[in-house]
């Protein structure tokens, strides 16, 4: 199989079919969310991180209004042409999650997927979130979901599932290549198997995730001090059955509330 060196975010048809086909427990679980813990209607959602803005296109059609960041133009392009397309307003924008502004405050903010731990460094994180806490309006909420270092038991370090849309089949892959613990850095490879009635390829990548223990994420929200912890969840989105931490959490969602 012909293998490309390359980006994965440089191609968001793919990087879209990969985690867009699995969106609907995520949706169905913030729907709930926001009836659970807003303390007054939510009508306009931000998503810092969007990507090809998978979860904005539904909320959008669900009546929302919805904006988001990210760095990667061709995703933005991807998410705006989409919104576009459906009768929405082009509303996301090419930017830093870690240092943004908005012009209108909003009622909640998602990043679901892990994209947190693209920040690289303690300032870049107490950046993010200080911009977060900027954008939400008085009480508002925002929905973080990470992936945390466990300090006990074996940690899951691969993945692998497929997605199909038409004659458009692709089979991603991550793995964990290592951790160094000192530099709070872990490398990260991905790849896609993509395959169509004519060529099947492969494109192969590869990226550094900032860590956290539990200890370490809530030593961040206490220091930067603009957020508390609401409830804590994993990623079966099960609103009725939040979790607690421990040394053996790993995928969890923050629901944090703006101080």
């Amino acid at each position: 199989m012909e293998v490309t060196e390359g980006h994965i975010y440089d191609f968001p048809k793919y990087y879209d079919l990969v985690y867009g086909s699995d969106w609907k427990a995520e949706y169905d679980f913030l729907l709930g969310c926001f009836k659970k813990y807003a303390k007054k209607p939510v009508k306009r959602l931000f998503e810092p991180a969007c990507g090809t803005g998978r979860l904005m296109i539904k909320f959008a059609q669900q009546g929302f209004d919805v904006a988001g960041v990210d760095l990667n133009p061709k995703a933005i392009a991807f998410c705006n042409e989409r919104l576009k397309r459906h009768g929405y307003p082009a509303t996301a924008f090419v930017g830093d999650m870690a240092d943004f502004t908005v012009k209108q405050k909003y009622d909640a903010a998602f990043n679901m997927i892990n994209s947190f731990r693209h920040l690289p460094s303690e300032k870049m994180a107490e950046a993010h979130l200080h911009c977060v806490a900027d954008a939400l309006k008085k009480d508002g909420v925002y929905y973080l979901g990470l992936h945390l270092t466990p300090t006990k038991g074996i940690a899951i370090d691969s993945e692998e599932w497929p997605a199909r849309r038409g004659n458009l089949t692709v089979i991603s892959s991550l793995w964990s290549e290592g951790i160094d613990y000192k530099k709070r850095e872990e490398k990260i490879g991905m790849s896609y198997q993509i395959y169509t009635p004519l060529k099947a390829f492969r494109i192969v990548d590869d990226m550094i995730y900032r860590t956290y223990t539990a200890d370490q994420f809530f030593k961040l929200l206490k220091k930067t001090d603009c957020f508390e912890i609401e409830e804590t969840y994993d990623f079966c989105y099960e609103l009725d059955n939040p979790i607690k931490i421990d040394a053996e959490t790993e995928d969890t969602v923050f629901v944090l509330r703006k101080k």
